[in-house]
C-alpha cells in the first residue's frame, strides 16, 4: 500500500507558497533561473524546478533537519529538499534504517517518499553559485525559518547539518529572545546541546561529496547520529516555548 499523503496545515501551506514566491535575493533569482534553463546534460531533458525550495515532511515532526541550500541539481531542479543528488543519496537511506523515511531513495517530487517524526529544511531556500549562500542572503531567508519553527510545535531535536545551518539556527534562537550569545554552543559532529526552551540542539557534518567522499563522514556515522536523535525524540520533553 502506497503511503499517505500528508495534509500541511493551513499556516505550513501558506509558508511554502510565500517561500516558493520569493524575489529578495537578486543573485540567488538569477543564478537559480540561469540553472534551469541551461540544465546539466544528465538532466536535458528534465523540466527544472528553479524556484526557491520549500521545507518538507511530517508536521507533527519532533525531528526537525535543517540544511544549508538547495543544490543547482539537485533541490533547485526536482523542488524538494535532498532530492536528486548526492547528499540526499547518502542521507535517505540512513533516515529509512532509523525510521523517519518511508523509502530509502528519493528521486523527485511525487515518488512516494514520505517522513515520519522528521522534517526536512535549509538555512537558505534558493541554490547559490558554489554552494555559497551570503550572510545577507541567509538573513533573507531567517524569516521562514523562525515561520516554520513557530508552526512545527512538536519539535524536540534538530538536527544541524554543516556549520551554516548550526549557526542559522543559534541565529534564530537569538532572534526569538531564547539566547543572548552563541558562545556557549560548540559546533562538531555529534554535539548536543540543550537550549532554553527545551529542545535539544545536535550537530552533524553535512553529507555533501566534500565529506562523503573523503571519510570525514562515513554512513556508520551518519546512521548512529541519527538512531541517537530517534531517542532522544522519544524521551525529550515537551518544548518550554
Amino acid at each position: 500500500m502506497a503511503p499517505k499523503k500528508v495534509k500541511l496545515p493551513i499556516a505550513l501551506a501558506k509558508l511554502n507558497r510565500d517561500v516558493t514566491a520569493c524575489h529578495r535575493c537578486p543573485r540567488l533569482v538569477a543564478w537559480r533561473e540561469q540553472v534551469a534553463r541551461e540544465k546539466r546534460r544528465a538532466y536535458r531533458d528534465a523540466e527544472y524546478w528553479g524556484k526557491p525550495v520549500p521545507g518538507f515532511g511530517d508536521p507533527s515532526a519532533r525531528v526537525f533537519i535543517l540544511g544549508l541550500a538547495p543544490g543547482a541539481h539537485g533541490s533547485n531542479r526536482t523542488g524538494r529538499m535532498f532530492t536528486g543528488d548526492s547528499s540526499g543519496n547518502f542521507m535517505y537511506p540512513v533516515l529509512h534504517r532509523t525510521g523517519f523515511a518511508s523509502q530509502p531513495n528519493g528521486t523527485h517530487r511525487g515518488d512516494g517518499l514520505v517522513l515520519t517524526d522528521a522534517y526536512i529544511t535549509a538555512a537558505g531556500r534558493c541554490a547559490p553559485p558554489q554552494n555559497k549562500p551570503t550572510p545577507k542572503e541567509l538573513s533573507n531567508c531567517a524569516p521562514f525559518l523562525d515561520r516554520e519553527l513557530a508552526i512545527l510545535t512538536n519539535v524536540r531535536v534538530v538536527v544541524a547539518l554543516g556549520r551554516i545551518g548550526f549557526d542559522a539556527y543559534l541565529n534564530h534562537l537569538k532572534r526569538t529572545g531564547v539566547i543572548e550569545s552563541k558562545k556557549a554552543y560548540a559546533f562538531g559532529h555529534g554535539a548536543e546541546h540543550e537550549t532554553p526552551d527545551g529542545r535539544i540542539l545536535v550537530a552533524s557534518y553535512h553529507p555533501s561529496n566534500q565529506n562523503t567522499n573523503t571519510g570525514k563522514l562515513t554512513e556508520a556515522m551518519f546512521t548512529k547520529l541519527f538512531e541517537r536523535v530517534a531517542r532522544l525524540a522519544r524521551s525529550a520533553p515537551a518544548s518550554r516555548r
